[in-house]
């Protein structure tokens, strides 16, 4: 069957419903050959959107090394990364270093990593924040589009979503949050509603969220999150095997309703708990 392809936000750019998230054996220095394996298993997969971070260990290295030997298949994905500096000057250099380290000429998207504090929001969008050098690249194109990401805050982030002049969101897509205010019912419209396109994250909580005995598998919640109106689901992986299994779920796409609805039921009890990246005070 394989996998179909999606709009991204606004733009005529389309990519794959499921994407390889940073994390997972990404999230590592010196495993070059088992990273390799994963990345190499996603583009024989079709998997067309390659996530990655300043802050994600070796994991622009590791593309690096992958897009060096096979330049074609850079030219066929939509990659991705992301800064945490808050100043414009920090987070062009940095941009120059994610470039150089991945043998890459641009991004696809790059983001504004992990927003938490109101008091970065004036930080970023001010007189020499890291928001004039995010779109100055995307001007320049060094990056095609630019967005956001945190799972702190939703009221803050739901406040980027309507302020700045991004593209793209990434938050906390789970049934856990389908259980709590904030992401679920003001971030996500609002980014819909300005035509952003929205990445989900968080969708196995780390693990967290795996229940066998619940007959809750990784196969399940990344169906599950694709069943939300979604652009792209991201999942760190740790293996090639992992790799098929996300693949697969982009291929039988969006949970059934009725399964939607007990998933909620199950983590309804306990779901401020198992929101644990919130940082709850």
């Amino acid at each position: 069957m394989g996998l179909r392809k999606v709009v991204f936000g606004s733009s005529d750019v389309r990519v794959t419903p499921v994407g390889l998230g940073g994390e997972g054996v990404l999230r590592t220095m010196g495993r070059e050959t088992e990273a390799r394996a994963v990345i190499e298993e996603a583009l024989s997969q079709g998997i067309g959107y390659y996530d990655s971070a300043v802050a994600y260990a070796g994991s622009q290295g590791y593309y690096g090394q992958v897009w060096r030997d096979r330049p074609r298949e850079r030219d066929g994905i939509f990659q991705t990364s992301k800064s945490a500096q808050r100043t414009g000057e920090g987070a062009w250099a940095e941009l120059q270093q994610t470039l150089a380290t991945m043998g890459v000429d641009h991004l696809d998207l790059w983001q504004i990593h992990d927003l938490r504090e109101e008091s970065e929001f004036e930080e970023i969008a001010g007189s020499g924040g890291a928001l004039e050098a995010f779109v100055r690249a995307r001007e320049q194109g060094l990056a095609r589009h630019i967005g956001v990401t945190g799972h702190h805050d939703p009221h803050l982030l739901t406040r980027v979503v309507l302020s700045w002049p991004v593209d793209a969101v990434l938050l906390p897509v789970n049934p856990v949050e389908a259980c709590l205010e904030g992401f679920w019912d003001e971030t996500m419209p609002a980014a819909r509603e300005k035509g952003l396109a929205v990445i989900a994250m968080k969708v196995l909580g780390g693990g967290h969220y795996l229940a066998p005995q619940a007959g809750v598998d990784a196969l399940t919640l990344i169906r599950f999150a694709l069943a939300q109106e979604v652009t792209t689901v991201i999942v760190g992986c740790a293996s090639p095997d992992q790799v098929r299994n996300l693949a697969l779920a982009g291929e039988m796409g969006p949970l059934p309703l009725a399964e939607q609805e007990r998933l909620k039921e199950l983590y309804r009890p306990h779901a401020r708990r198992l929101a644990f990246y919130r940082g709850w005070s």
